[in-house]
């Protein structure tokens, strides 16, 4: 599904990734991880298509299709969808208006007409159900006033409704009790079919206790250093990361 190859990016002159090679097939979940500074929120907005950022060497490849000529709207047309680690705060925009916009914005861009209102009623249903969200939820202002827990589990909301291809969730687990943890974790695991994948970006071993990943990589000094089984993140959890500084050295 996804393939990068040789990717070389970075901002202002600033090379942070450094020749990243990654394969992940539909069905899969991979969990990036690494010290901080490692390149891993700069290599989730690139796969995502964010301006700050220039790709300087390499490819993305999305089922064959590379997305260099494609901006962030295109790329989440394609069927990519990246959570913030700080979601934005829109006040007067509900959770569903908003996330009917995001639809059917989606939809023109693959030609096709808006969904029918009473699918989208029944859709917003099906999903608030299978994520256990409060319909009451659903109509306050996004993100305005939510908590940590409530802005992720928002996100985990739009990217059912969304459908994607490939989800990136970018330390989504960062400032969650673990209470909001499992809401989120459960949502991602509700969600994994053997069409779609996920890439999780994390600093701690925690959150793959409850999101299982198939494989695990270490992201240092722009490189994928080390992947390995969730053994590895384990492994990493007791000894940190110096030890992998000394295989590489």
């Amino acid at each position: 599904m996804l393939a990068i190859k040789n990717l070389h990016a970075g901002v202002d002159d600033k090379n942070i990734l450094k020749g990243i090679n990654l394969e992940v097939n539909p069905g899969e979940i991979h969990a990036i991880m690494g010290p901080n500074g490692a390149g891993k929120s700069t290599f989730a907005s690139i796969i995502a298509g964010k301006e700050d950022f220039e790709v300087s060497q390499g490819h993305i490849l999305l089922e064959g299709e590379d997305l260099a000529d494609l901006d962030a709207e295109e790329r989440a047309h394609k069927g990519v969808f990246l959570s913030f680690q700080y979601p934005v705060e829109i006040p007067g925009v509900t959770v569903t208006n908003f996330i009917k916009t995001a639809i059917n914005q989606t939809r023109k861009a693959q030609g096709l007409d808006d969904m029918p209102a009473g699918e989208m009623l029944k859709k917003i249903k099906e999903v608030s159900e299978l994520l256990d969200i409060d319909r009451k939820f659903l109509s306050r202002s996004l993100n305005e006033g939510f908590s940590g827990g409530e802005k992720k589990r928002n996100e985990i909301f739009q990217m059912a409704m969304l459908d994607p291809k490939l989800a990136i969730l970018d330390e989504t687990d960062s400032g969650l009790d673990i209470d909001a943890l499992k809401i989120v974790a459960n949502g991602v695991n509700k969600l994994r079919s053997k069409d779609n994948a996920v890439i999780v970006i994390t600093h701690y071993q925690r959150l793959l206790d409850y999101i299982v990943p198939d494989f695990v990589h270490v992201l240092m000094d722009g490189k994928i250093v080390k992947s390995g089984s969730k053994e590895l993140a384990l492994e990493l959890e007791s000894k940190g990361y110096d030890w992998i500084k000394e295989e590489v050295n």
